[in-house]
């Protein structure tokens, strides 16, 4: 699990790299595409493939419109606005709001932990976004399309919920990158190409591009599969929350990102706060 966070916690510097050349929407659309390649090709060899039923398509193609379609397009777009490290803390409050969702739609009981973790994280997000004078020193406009993403995933969850009961992991990852691809494929013609035409890839370009569709999608995904086959689900969320951990060293040293008191202070309060959150359900899952 740490060396899957160790690789998604390089794809928000891979994303910035990738930027230099290509708009979000071919980046995002040229990942998709690669991955689903190889993880076609893993379940391929590995006989992995489970055929699908032609009445779950809807359910899939709902799925796969929530993430990794909007969840990739406000990822992917928030990304141009703020540093990687911002971007990967604010998706990690992911697990933090799973259960105010569960609680609305499951009618699932929000405990003392959840609410407390909330408040926590929330009030770390605050401390990043605001600078001297309670000025906001981060673009709200990236924040923004970051939580979309957040709240892409949380719809995601409930969409997928019946697929897991039907399908193993590769096959629903691999089906839903096939179908947002198809669903970027459109704007990335409309929007993208004519950019895309222009650039004449080099090797720093390629590199990048292979890095988050290898290292970003299909290898790290494989890993968690197994991880959460050992461990648990709330034991391998846990051992996620070192991505944004990992991103943040990386910014440093690769992209000279710089950490003031507040940015630091901040981090570790989300991160605890997801922690929190997290608790109860790794406390009964380990009983």
């Amino acid at each position: 699990m740490l060396i899957a966070s160790f690789c998604w916690g390089l794809t928000y510097i891979w994303y910035k790299i990738v930027y230099i050349y290509y708009n979000p929407i071919t980046t995002v659309f040229l990942r998709l595409v690669i991955s689903s390649v190889m993880l076609f090709i893993f379940v391929k060899v590995l006989k992995k493939q489970q055929k699908i039923n032609p009445k779950d398509y809807k359910l899939f193609l709902l799925a796969a419109f929530f993430e990794p379609f909007c969840y990739f397009l406000g990822e992917s777009f928030g990304l141009k606005y703020v540093s990687p490290t911002i971007g990967a803390v604010i998706i990690a409050t992911i697990p933090v709001f799973t259960p105010v969702l569960a609680y609305f739609t499951l009618k699932e009981r929000l405990s003392g932990l959840n609410i407390f973790g909330i408040l926590i994280s929330f009030f770390g997000i605050v401390i990043i976004l605001l600078g001297k004078n309670f000025s906001v020193r981060v673009s709200l406009t990236g924040v923004a399309l970051l939580f979309f993403a957040v709240v892409s995933a949380l719809l995601y969850s409930v969409a997928i919920k019946k697929l897991s009961h039907k399908y193993s992991g590769v096959t629903i990852v691999t089906t839903q990158n096939i179908i947002a691809s198809v669903y970027f494929l459109p704007l990335f013609l409309v929007f993208d190409f004519n950019q895309f035409i222009q650039v004449v890839p080099n090797f720093e370009l390629i590199s990048n591009i292979l890095f988050l569709a290898v290292f970003g999608s299909a290898f790290p995904f494989v890993l968690y599969i197994a991880v959460v086959k050992e461990l648990g689900v709330s034991k391998a969320n846990i051992l996620a929350n070192f991505v944004p951990v990992f991103t943040a060293i990386f910014s440093y040293f690769i992209l000279s990102e710089m950490f003031n008191l507040n940015k630091i202070l901040g981090i570790i309060i989300v991160l605890t706060g997801v922690f929190l959150s997290q608790l109860n359900k790794f406390r009964k899952k380990t009983k």
